[in-house]
């Protein structure tokens, strides 16, 4: 019997192992065993507790970068790895037509030129543990509904950093739901925000192959930036910024190496991913596909026609919106690739196949009898979805779109620092603050014209605001003119001067009230599908918990949250019409690319990028095994966004690269992972290496990163 009962768990384990192998973003703390045996079969070779339990383990050289990225420390001093687009709004404000770091790179040949920066942070994650059921007995005792727990999670959240800044005064504690709220984990964290650029390489370099090859493979882009965390000068700890910090010194670094890889070598990101929605429902899907993507393909496509008509004409404008254009069109793109792919693969029928089971699981064991009804699901997102649809177009159409609508709406929603007399209402005013250089009046009033005409082409007359019969009967439905007049007339356009927000005349103002209207409608349309929201959220959550019961044999992931994960598997490539991708691009690759230049600008490189990459030794950079100067390669490890600039591992925990994109085929991945298509790609440490030699002569950051 104990033979027989061995013999269904082998083969159990191998099942699982054989469907998922390369597929999970795993929290460290509790990895399951399982997992980590399957990654040393297939190459790891670090101890268990060296990757989040042990002294100086691997998860304390890596960082949330900035909120939205993730970094790896290289260096005793501090030096931070990030990805290039990462660090694209830095470097983008740092500069200016005389001095174009974006165009022409950056390197602080000191510790006094590294350049500071505003808004920018790097988070080190302490600790983590699981408080479901914590939070479970507090709801319990106090009576509390599980859609008022918001309530529960903050009190709860404030006691917990309570108790870690006695421990330490520079921690601070974040509470996040996993596995669809069926699970909460507290994660410590330590943040420095004396965070300061230290190295780029051209945009031409580290964005190469712009827009055209996002998303795609082969890649030859070196995209990476150099940044350094700075310390309190006594404590190590973390501090403002101050010309009397120090460099920090890390309690682990990463350590570089030479080595390189071949195909099917272990790889292993560590990282911060964003968001995905592996146990979303069927109908969720479908919602996903054509109520959001479809949506934001369409309004950005308008936008970034515009954007880069008037970046190409303006190098001044082109500087002022790099960043903005960028981070537009990166998930404008990245929707009409997971469409492309819901649809090619057949992820909705997919889905509506595993929820067969659950039916059949329900049935069977009257797991959630009662509660988990998966036909009351579609008709709650069927109820839904054209409100949803003309939210999507609302938040694409008004919200981080246009700097006079920001304007409106942050004098509306109070997100202003109010001064003068607090027992004299008509007497507190607010004071914008001058922002001209980061935005362009015609590029942006031309936007908002083509916008505002936009949404309403596309939603239902109950979805306009109010403002739109202002268009019709004062200005003809004339769009432009009712832009031009808001830009000339609007009090929100002149910076400096006192908004006394209190006052009559100020709500008279078209602008101010055009964001009263936008708040208004964004009220209206959240009202009308609340209680829909909740119902959804919920069966969302029984969904999952069925799944993870009916599964119970198996270990499974909680779905990205921007909190630190571990993704493993291999080098390798994939078929690309009928053939093989291969796993590494060359330098040969990327100069038949910048040959093409004249045809497909995006692979313009300057001259003496020509002359880097047509050389026929790369001592001591090149591939020992190939040969080769290996430029970006691919594994099979989970990646999604927020996982730009995660550190990817060899066996040792040694770094090998920095992950910066999926292929296109993996663009479904934040709802479905394909093991036999889906890629990370990642520029070769080799390749960043020989950027900072070659190009850049940074001589001390290469002796201080001291790559073996």
């Amino acid at each position: 019997m104990k033979k027989l009962l061995l013999l269904i768990s082998m083969v159990t384990v191998f099942s699982w192992q054989q469907a998922r192998a390369d597929e999970g973003m795993w929290t460290l703390y509790n990895l399951p065993w399982a997992v980590y045996e399957q990654m040393k079969a297939e190459g790891f070779e670090m101890p268990y507790n060296a990757l989040y339990k042990g002294e100086g383990a691997l998860k304390d050289c890596v960082v949330n970068f900035s909120g939205f990225c993730s970094g790896v420390v290289v260096s005793p001093d501090g030096l931070v790895f990030t990805n290039h687009h990462c660090g694209f709004e830095s470097i983008r404000s740092h500069s200016t037509v005389e001095h174009d770091y974006m165009l022409n790179g950056f390197y602080a040949k000191t510790y006094a030129e590294e350049l500071p920066n505003e808004n920018m942070f790097v988070s080190f994650m302490i600790d983590q543990c699981d408080i479901t059921d914590r939070i479970n007995a507090i709801a319990k005792a106090k009576g509390i509904e599980e859609s008022k727990w918001d309530e529960i999670i903050d009190s709860l959240e404030n006691v917990m950093n309570d108790s870690v800044k006695n421990i330490d005064k520079t921690y601070h504690l974040e509470i996040a739901a996993f596995y669809e709220r069926n699970k909460y984990y507290a994660t410590t964290y330590q943040m420095f925000s004396d965070l300061r650029l230290v190295f780029t390489i051209p945009k031409s370099m580290g964005k190469f192959g712009g827009e055209t090859d996002n998303w795609m493979y082969p890649r030859q882009t070196c995209d990476f930036a150099v940044f350094r965390i700075y310390a309190d000068p006594k404590t190590n700890g973390p501090a403002k910024y101050s010309a009397e910090n120090v460099p920090y010194r890390p309690k682990r670094w990463a350590k570089v190496s030479m080595d390189g890889y071949k195909e099917g070598d272990f790889a292993m990101t560590i990282g911060y991913p964003g968001s995905t929605n592996r146990y979303l429902s069927s109908f969720g899907i479908q919602e996903r596909r054509d109520a959001e993507n479809a949506v934001r393909v369409q309004v950005r496509g308008v936008k970034q026609q515009i954007m880069k008509r008037h970046m190409d004409a303006s190098e001044a404008v082109r500087i002022k919106y790099d960043s903005k254009y960028a981070q537009s069109s990166n998930y404008w793109k990245n929707s009409i690739g997971m469409n492309k792919c819901i649809d090619s693969v057949g992820i909705v029928n997919l889905k509506r196949g595993h929820e067969a089971k659950i039916r059949d699981f329900q049935e069977k064991t009257g797991f959630l009898k009662g509660e988990l009804d998966i036909d009351e699901l579609g008709r709650l997102y069927k109820k839904r979805f054209e409100t949803k649809r003309a939210m999507t177009y609302f938040f694409e159409t008004f919200y981080r779109s246009n700097e006079l609508v920001s304007r409106s709406l942050k004098v509306n929603s109070m997100h202003v620092e109010m001064q003068g007399s607090d027992d004299k209402p008509e007497k507190q005013y607010c004071v914008l603050a001058d922002n001209s250089k980061e935005w362009d009046a015609p590029l942006d009033k031309e936007v908002l014209a083509a916008l505002l005409k936009n949404y309403r082409g596309h939603v239902q007359e109950k979805y306009l605001p109010e403002f739109y019969a202002t268009i019709d009967k004062k200005f003809g439905g004339d769009y432009a003119k009712y832009v031009d007049f808001l830009y000339k007339k609007s009090v929100l356009m002149k910076n400096g001067k006192k908004l006394y927000v209190n006052k009559k005349n100020f709500h008279k103002d078209l602008a101010v009230s055009m964001g009263i209207d936008i708040l208004a409608e964004l009220a209206v349309m959240s009202a009308e599908i609340s209680d829909i929201n909740e119902k959804i959220d919920r069966q969302e959550k029984l969904l999952c918990a069925a799944k993870l019961r009916m599964e119970e044999d198996m270990p499974h992931y909680s779905d990205a949250n921007f909190t630190m994960r571990l993704s493993y598997g291999q080098v390798g490539g994939f078929m690309l019409n009928g053939s093989p991708t291969g796993y590494y691009t060359t330098a040969e690759s990327i100069l038949e690319k910048m040959k093409r230049a004249n045809e497909v600008p995006d692979y313009y490189a300057e001259p003496i990028m020509h002359e880097l990459f047509s050389k026929t030794d790369y001592t001591p950079y090149s591939d020992k095994t190939t040969g080769k100067m290996q430029l970006c390669f691919l594994t099979n490890n989970d990646i999604t966004g927020g996982n730009s600039g995660s550190p990817m591992f060899n066996g040792k925990g040694e770094l090998i690269g920095l992950a910066f994109d999926g292929n296109w085929d993996s663009l479904s991945s934040d709802i479905y992972f394909d093991t036999e298509l889906a890629r990370c790609i990642g520029a070769d440490i080799r390749y960043v290496l020989y950027m900072m030699d070659k190009w850049g002569h940074a001589d001390r950051l290469l002796k201080e990163i001291n790559a073996q």
